[in-house]
């Protein structure tokens, strides 16, 4: 055996990361993460951003919070007067048309109040006073977070990496994990690339890469893999952070937006994705119909962009779970491994508290949160996580 660690972690992205940084926060002792490329060089770079609390599931409205809380005092979190997680916070309205999607709408306002999180229904009236571009005469229900925002996932992972390094912990980037070390049904290591590392615990944050555990464990995963596109626009006017993000319910594609580059704005829409079958090699191609499909949306909802200009366009991957939402937690039948897959789109939003959650479970103490609700298993008991938007990444 080359080397021995008391935890390991496998994914340097935002999820990982966080993972590594709170071991170290609570006295893990040996803690090395391994990254097969880059740190969040993966689905991290990919991610649009967006944070809010705002769910429809009670269980990520909480989490939500708590991890809202450490992108607030990021640089206390991190114990760095440098560190920035670059957080914007312009708020986020979220608009639905009568009907199921206004009842949705109005009951998760409901219980963000009721668990302390700043967030009141508006009329049109005051939905425009915060952001005059808005067309609203098809909107039944607004919603509006003033606390939420937006942040840069490559400064928020590169900042954990960094915190975890500075408290001990080793950070291999370029290191491919290729299997796990087994005795019975404990996992008690992991094979590299450079050779193979005893650990106490392992903790597998893979994202879409997932399916490599999957083999390596014996196990099936309740997974898919889902590909979403982005674009964004501009026109006469440049779209500023002055802007509330703003989630678009009455869109086919339940589209979200929010600004970028200083100037433009970003779309992206929240629905159930293009399902691939490996995390490389897929068609990354857009369709010039997908972008005037959401563009003529953009423009139905901001009149002003029915003169826009396309910019650009790209593509971003979740790890998608049945019901939308993440696995956190132990594997039934294997004792010393940990996961957090499944992440659906909320991941890096969540990426603060997931990391503390799982290494307080890795640790063996009391989580601030339960996993229970996330836990592997719930597919296989029918118990699945959904909250009343239904599939897609809203939750």
């Amino acid at each position: 055996m080359s080397e021995a660690c008391d935890v390991a972690v496998i994914g340097g992205g935002a999820i990982g990361t966080a993972i590594a940084f709170h071991l170290t926060r609570l006295g893990a002792g040996r803690v090395t993460l391994f990254e097969r490329e880059q740190i969040a060089g993966g689905t991290t770079a990919q991610s649009s951003g967006l944070l809010r609390a705002h769910y429809s599931v009670p269980e990520n409205m909480a989490m939500a919070r708590a991890s809202l809380a450490m992108f607030e005092d990021f640089a206390g979190l991190i114990e760095d007067g440098e560190a920035s997680a670059g957080l914007v916070r312009c708020g986020y309205l979220i608009v639905a048309p009568p009907g199921e999607r206004s009842r949705a709408v109005r009951e998760a306002i409901g219980r963000q109040r009721a668990l302390g999180i700043e967030a009141s229904l508006v009329d049109a009236a005051a939905a425009r006073a915060l952001h005059p571009w808005l067309y609203l005469d098809d909107v039944d229900a607004i919603g509006y977070e003033p606390g939420a925002g937006f942040a840069d996932p490559n400064l928020v992972a590169s900042w954990f990496a960094r915190g975890a390094r500075r408290r001990g912990a080793r950070i291999r980037p370029g290191v491919a994990v290729t299997g796990l070390l087994r005795s019975g049904s404990r996992v008690c290591g992991l094979r590299t690339a450079e050779g193979d590392v005893g650990a106490g615990v392992v903790i597998a944050a893979m994202n879409v890469w997932s399916g490599a555990l999957a083999r390596w464990a014996g196990v099936e995963l309740p997974m898919t893999i889902t590909r979403h596109d982005l674009a964004s626009f501009e026109t006469g006017e440049p779209y500023t952070t002055r802007f509330p993000m703003v989630k678009d319910l009455a869109s086919a594609g339940l589209i979200y937006t929010r600004s970028t580059s200083g100037s433009q704005i970003l779309v992206g829409t929240g629905d159930e994705g293009i399902e691939v079958s490996a995390p490389e090699g897929y068609d990354a191609d857009i369709s010039l119909d997908w972008i005037a499909e959401q563009g003529a949306a953009l423009a139905h909802r901001m009149p002003k962009f029915a003169e826009g200009r396309f910019v650009t366009s790209w593509s971003g991957l979740y790890d998608t779970t049945p019901d939308w939402n993440p696995v956190l937690g132990p594997v039934p039948g294997l004792d010393g491994l940990l996961v957090a897959f499944g992440l659906s789109g909320h991941g890096f939003k969540l990426s603060p508290m997931i990391g503390r959650l799982l290494a307080q479970a890795a640790l063996g103490l009391p989580t601030d949160l339960p996993l229970a609700p996330y836990r592997f298993s719930r597919f296989a008991e029918n118990a699945p996580l959904r909250g009343s938007y239904g599939a897609g990444a809203v939750s």
